[in-house]
């Protein structure tokens, strides 16, 4: 399977790059990059070409593309690789604003190719057997959740707004909120969000508190901060304290993991030993095309996780709660 790459500005991407040279059933034939210089390099490191053409680079026999370009350009490049018929996935958030998820999720469904979201949270193990356990009725009916992701400040264009949407909230509201969605088989119905910017001379939110409450009547909070100093072992975590009738659920996502006493660079590290959720993304994501089978995480997933963004946002500037209307 033939699958290109369009951009190397998310991080996330070098990741997806790797997972595909090790997949059996797929080769990375391309990587497009606004910044040539950039692009270069990636095609170098990775042993494929390099189009500075997105046109050229789409009309190719490429099946299928990752999106990691900057939020504010996934709309642009996800219909224009639609329009060409490439199957997508698409590099979290979904887009900046919502009716912009709208045009993408709609142009991918006229030109019927696939539209996946990367949430990648979903593939690790232990999250997998939270929602086992859930949907058994180990912790009876589920009342609450405490959830974070924290993350170290990523800089660059993620705390440029006209480039990103937003701060720590547009970057970590959404993998919570994916996760809810799935394990609970629900959707947000109310959110009151209050955001600030405390540990960094940036333009956008590093830090803030969401709580939602869901159509069910649970009732959610996230805090989606960049607080982890650049000293942290790890870029950040995922963690969630589920509350039910009949018991709690706690669960670190990245609690699997060796730490490295690096004299060489003077950190200490976290290295991982689970299974890599992002290998789970590319593998599902090469599977789905292959089968033709709806994507694991559907580009309305995606739309329903910004809603819920752009709801926190929308709270924090009006000081209330607001209400998400479909």
């Amino acid at each position: 399977m033939k699958i290109g790459i369009i951009s190397f500005a998310h991080m996330h991407a070098l990741s997806y790059a790797t997972y595909l040279l090790q997949h059996p059933e797929a080769e990375l034939v391309g990587i497009w990059d606004a910044e040539k210089k950039r692009g270069k390099e990636m095609a170098q490191k990775f042993d494929t070409n390099f189009y500075l053409d997105l046109d050229e680079f789409l009309q190719t026999d490429v099946e299928a593309v990752i999106v990691c370009s900057e939020n504010v350009n996934h709309k642009e490049h996800v219909i224009k690789a639609a329009r060409y018929r490439k199957h997508i996935l698409c590099e979290k958030p979904i887009a900046t604003e919502v009716e912009d998820a709208k045009a993408m999720i709609e142009a991918c469904e006229k030109s019927e190719v696939i539209l996946q979201v990367a949430y990648p949270v979903r593939f690790v193990p232990a999250i997998q057997q939270v929602k086992q356990m859930i949907e058994s009725g180990q912790i009876g009916e589920v009342v609450a959740v405490n959830a974070t992701n924290h993350g170290q400040m990523p800089g660059g264009w993620f705390v440029e707004k006209e480039l990103s949407g937003g701060g720590s909230a547009t970057d970590h509201i959404v993998h919570i909120m994916d996760l809810l969605r799935w394990i609970l088989k629900d959707e947000v119905k109310n959110v009151y969000a209050e955001l600030d910017t405390r540990f960094y001379d940036i333009d956008v939110e590093d830090c803030g508190s969401v709580l939602l409450e869901l159509e069910s009547g649970v009732i959610a909070s996230i805090d989606p901060s960049w607080s982890r100093p650049a000293t942290f072992p790890t870029w950040g975590d995922v963690t969630m304290k589920i509350v039910g009738t009949e018991g709690t659920i706690a669960v670190d996502a990245y609690k699997q993991y060796s730490l490295l006493y690096n004299d060489k660079d003077g950190r200490i590290q976290q290295k991982p030993w689970a299974d890599d959720m992002d290998e789970g993304l590319v593998n599902d994501f090469i599977d789905c095309i292959k089968t033709r089978r709806e994507p694991f995480i559907t580009g309305t997933d995606g739309l329903r996780t910004l809603e819920v963004v752009k709801a926190a946002y929308m709270s924090n500037e009006l000081k209330r709660t607001v209400t998400i209307e479909r």
